[in-house]
């Protein structure tokens, strides 16, 4: 490894591809003594076009991916990372993932998925790993 990582983005999504990158980033951050930034993000097109009353399945959605962010940092402390963040938010996993959060906090690896949760919106909108591999500013770890 010839580059020593400090903030470590993983992009979080419910899938098991997700899972495996959760567990390769818990390793990395280890390793460099890294903080990890924890991030699942809401994608808003996808409760725009719900069936469902927008505010209603936001709430659960939020409540869901909160219990789930709970138990990820509770995972990562207990393997000994010692600087764990947070972070839900609200819009284009594309665009936040690859430009928005590595500017903001100043990221120097996104650790994410092959693919997500998403295969019916990847076949139509394009893969939101292949976005960020190609737009983010740093370096991107793709897990298969």
């Amino acid at each position: 490894m010839a580059e020593a990582y400090t903030r470590v983005l993983v992009a979080i999504d419910g899938s098991e591809k997700s899972e495996k990158a959760f567990e390769e980033a818990i390793e990395i951050a280890k390793r460099n003594d890294a903080t990890i930034f924890l991030t699942w993000i809401i994608n808003d097109v996808e409760l725009t076009t719900s069936a469902y009353a927008f505010s209603r399945l936001l709430k659960d959605e939020q409540q869901n991916i909160e219990e789930d962010m709970e138990e990820k940092a509770k995972i990562a402390e207990q393997a000994g990372v010692k600087n764990i963040e947070r972070i839900v938010e609200i819009g284009s996993p594309k665009e936040m993932l690859a430009m928005d959060l590595p500017k903001e906090h100043d990221i120097d690896l996104i650790v994410m998925g092959s693919t997500g949760k998403g295969a019916i919106a990847q076949a139509l909108v394009g893969s939101t790993t292949s976005f960020v591999v190609n737009h983010a500013p740093c370096n991107v770890m793709v897990i298969k």
